[in-house]
């Protein structure tokens, strides 16, 4: 392995997820951080995913989308869409909408760790509600 491959691994140690619910959420995460709230890219995705009821989750990760940017005390780092990796504030992402449902206590704990923030409990509503909008049109995060 050479130095810049084990530099990349080490950095974005954990891989893409597998399940398709998690890729399409990583994917509108990335593409709104990118290039804002209301990129085609990620609204035809959910389009695509959901049918005629994408609304919901595409305006729920909007909305969350905006609450972790305003309440974030420092900054998120976010992978290019074709990154077979994730970063480590991503993948937190991730786990905290796979557990907003299951387990709420470490969903906040985690969230709150992300953003560097004392209470989270605003975006974690959004996030629960995220989460519920997915499972709700058959495609659950956890």
């Amino acid at each position: 392995m050479t130095t810049s491959t084990q530099t990349f691994t080490s950095t974005l140690s954990q891989p893409q997820p597998d399940d398709p619910a998690q890729r399409l959420l990583l994917f509108g995460f990335r593409q709104m951080g990118a290039n804002g709230l209301d990129d085609a890219c990620a609204a035809h995705a959910f389009m695509t995913a959901f049918g005629k009821d994408f609304r919901r989750p595409l305006v729920l990760l909007r909305t969350l989308m905006m609450e972790l940017s305003s309440a974030a005390t420092r900054p998120l780092q976010i992978a290019p869409w074709c990154c077979g990796r994730v970063t480590p504030a991503e993948g937190a992402f991730l786990a905290v909408t796979a557990k907003a449902l299951a387990n709420e206590r470490a969903a906040a704990f985690l969230l709150a760790d992300l953003l560097a923030v004392r209470d989270a409990s605003g975006p974690l509503a959004t996030a629960t509600a995220l989460a519920i909008a997915f499972a709700d049109l058959g495609m659950p995060l956890g």
